[in-house]
């Protein structure tokens, strides 16, 4: 008898224990225990900060555009997922370098769209009918991302990044800190970057040693857990 009220009281004290830990672990993260999705918002907004020009509104999809500082690409987030159509959150690029480099547009899957000169990839996150406090910002509308669709949200260790994914193997990426590196403990030279999955362009014709301003390169990503090396298109802009 007294044996189980030992082992009773070792339980008990050892579930308080935890709850002590979740609890000062909660109110150190500021309430959450989501550290990526929380710090990501902080790093978007020095982001939109740092270029405030090349932040618009996006009249095609109803949302907000980040465009990178040499115009050829930007990266578009909805505002109201209810309202857009195919993406919710989507890479709109110089369709160029990739016809130069053998791309038939006609052979490329659903998930891209092709008009007036440009590529268009993304992913349609939900159907929902998004509400804000205020009014809709860029920022807020990122925050909904969060909020409402976190395994969209990515943490790139190598690079040091937060990352949106668009869908099959496609992203937007962020500088954590737009000064360092911290991982690697260097200068943080990739600001933003733009991240294609380049097998749907390779089986649509391109030739990847072809493509113009684009970096077709190896890189560390995780999957299940685990770090694996894969191709993809790159173009990273420094914006400081």
């Amino acid at each position: 008898m007294k044996k189980n009220v030992k082992i009773i009281l070792a339980v008990g004290i050892a579930a308080i224990t935890v709850a002590v830990l979740l609890i000062f672990i909660l109110k150190t993260a500021g309430g959450s225990l989501d550290v990526i999705g929380r710090e990501s918002i902080a790093s978007f907004d020095a982001v939109l900060k740092a270029i405030p020009g090349r932040v618009k509104p996006d009249e095609r999809n109803g949302g907000w555009s980040l465009e990178a500082p040499d115009g050829t690409m930007r990266f578009i987030w909805s505002e109201n997922y209810a309202k857009s159509a195919q993406h919710d959150v989507m890479l709109e690029l110089d369709a160029q370098p990739f016809v130069d480099a053998g791309l038939d547009p006609a052979k490329l899957p659903a998930n891209y769209a092709s008009y007036d000169g440009m590529l268009m990839v993304g992913a349609k996150l939900g159907s929902d009918e998004l509400t804000y406090s205020g009014e809709p910002t860029p920022l807020a509308a990122y925050e909904q991302i969060v909020a409402k669709y976190r395994s969209s949200i990515n943490y790139h260790t190598a690079l040091d990044h937060y990352g949106v994914k668009l869908g099959d193997g496609n992203m937007f990426e962020w500088a954590k800190n737009l000064e360092k590196n911290t991982v690697a403990n260097a200068d943080q030279d990739k600001d933003i970057v733009f991240v294609l999955n380049p097998e749907p362009l390779i089986a649509a014709g391109v030739d990847p040693a072809k493509v113009e301003g684009w970096a077709y390169a190896e890189v560390s990503v995780e999957e299940n857990g685990k770090p694996v090396n894969v191709y993809k298109f790159l173009k990273p802009y420094n914006i400081r």
